[in-house]
């Protein structure tokens, strides 16, 4: 049963690989299920069960998120064209969608983009593509790198992890006030707690950007900090990049006891490589993981 299983899940990885490729294009029913070489008529369902969302709200998930990533560009283009891009035959649709979705119109989040009701309104497509399988890791997949230490700016999230948005919209907002584009400055996550502590208040993370400019002693929100250099076991992770637990997992209980190495006194970390410009797609975010090492 497993290679056939494997086959099902290869061609609806292939599925969503094609609507990340081909937003601009036409993903209707007939042109997805020839993609999965599945019949039409049965596609749409088999779609559903394995993702728990119809193809059909997928695909205008992926394109609004697509589009907010144009908007919140620095060289953002018309509302009219990224409605185009996005499969709207008019601007006004786009806009019902889009504000339907996010609670904002497209020019109000083109200004100043609310990210708390961004991450919400994306969970369905995060959760749609962690359900098609469990992403296996190899030890080949690991390797071993000396890294530098990098100055950091610090915004502390400590509480419930249902108020991380909060804390990523703050985080989001200081870093654009002080010039410090994802593009030019390294973002760092140091997670100090599991994912899903038994008590939900003892959730603990640190969002970082790499900068050595000095932080005002009466910032509030802000406190310099660094992430140190050393030998880490890196993890690079492709797909469900919202949550790294089965790959912190990997790394603790898979990883780790087979390499004889030791982990160092430093919480495991990631590193975000993403971009927000016109053209990029969803799958463009690569995420590596840190494990250091004595």
């Amino acid at each position: 049963m497993k290679a056939p299983l494997e086959n099902y899940h290869a061609r609806m990885q292939r599925v969503l690989d094609h609507i990340d490729q081909h937003l601009d294009d036409d993903l209707g029913l007939d042109v997805l299920s020839g993609v999965a070489a599945f019949s039409k008529y049965h596609f749409h369902r088999q779609f559903a069960s394995t993702f728990g969302v119809s193809v059909h709200r997928y695909v205008q998930l992926a394109r609004l998120k697509h589009a907010s990533h144009r908007l919140a560009s620095k060289d953002a283009p018309s509302v009219t064209d990224v409605a185009m891009d996005a499969g709207y035959d008019a601007p006004d649709a786009f806009a019902r969608a889009f504000r339907q979705r996010l609670g904002q119109s497209p020019s109000s989040f083109r200004k100043s983009p609310d990210w708390a009701p961004w991450l919400a309104a994306f969970g369905p497509l995060n959760n749609a593509r962690s359900k098609l399988m469990q992403i296996t890791y190899t030890n080949d997949d690991v390797t071993i790198r000396d890294v530098p230490p990098t100055p950091v700016a610090i915004m502390e999230h400590r509480g419930d992890r249902a108020t991380l948005g909060d804390t990523i919209q703050r985080f989001i907002a200081w870093r654009k006030a002080a010039g410090l584009s994802p593009e030019t400055s390294p973002t760092f996550n140091v997670f100090r707690s599991e994912r899903t502590p038994a008590i939900p208040a003892d959730y603990s993370m640190d969002l970082c950007v790499g900068t050595d400019l000095p932080i005002a002693t009466d910032d509030a929100q802000m406190k310099p900090g660094v992430i140190p250099g050393g030998r880490c076991a890196v993890l690079r992770v492709f797909h469900d990049t919202h949550n790294l637990e089965p790959a912190a997992l990997f790394l603790y209980r898979d990883w780790l006891p087979a390499s004889g190495e030791d982990a160092r006194d430093f919480p495991i970390y990631c590193q975000r490589h993403f971009s927000l410009f016109p053209g990029a797609q969803v799958h463009d975010v690569v995420v590596e993981l840190f494990l250091p090492l004595k």
